[in-house]
């Protein structure tokens, strides 16, 4: 009798692609937070731009969080769906909304890396049992983070 295999996949062979896509997703969870808070809360002569600018991440970042706990649902597995899971597991920690602006940006700066290295753990993760799909995905994620870091860090330079 032949077993059935969840994308051609044992569900053994998933399980760190599994775990590296739900410490990405807590990690995005925690940061998707952040924007919003800066965003609610920025003041001062970078306003505009930083309000705008954190308005667009999180737009963008809540897809990423979708498109990743479907991923998680295609494996068989479940997302980790909590605040509290996420708080738990996640690197990036959660700040005040009494931060100056360009303490703002760094902090998203800060996130951005910690981000950068998840996903180089979850493509690794997902290359090592030829999962393309997950690697493909992720690799996407990432060449939009890595823009973005640069023109924050552009943003932030100082002359």
């Amino acid at each position: 009798m032949k077993t059935y295999k969840k994308l051609g996949f044992e569900s053994e062979e998933t399980k760190e692609v599994v775990k590296n896509l739900n410490l990405l997703l807590a990690n995005l969870h925690v940061h998707y937070q952040k924007l919003r808070n800066y965003h609610w809360n920025v003041t001062g002569a970078d306003f505009f731009d930083i309000h705008e600018t954190t308005e667009a991440e999180y737009n963008e970042v809540i897809l990423e969080i979708d498109e990743i706990a479907e991923r998680i649902r295609v494996f068989g597995a479940t997302p980790i769906s909590t605040l509290k899971e996420y708080l738990e597991v996640s690197e990036i920690k959660e700040t005040g909304t009494d931060l100056e602006s360009m303490e703002m940006v760094k902090e998203i700066l800060r996130d951005q890396e910690v981000l950068l290295s998840f996903m180089v753990e979850t493509i690794e993760a997902a290359r090592a049992i030829g999962d393309i799909s997950t690697d493909d995905l992720v690799t996407g994620f990432m060449k939009r983070r890595e823009k973005m870091h640069w023109m924050l860090t552009s943003f932030v330079k100082e002359s």
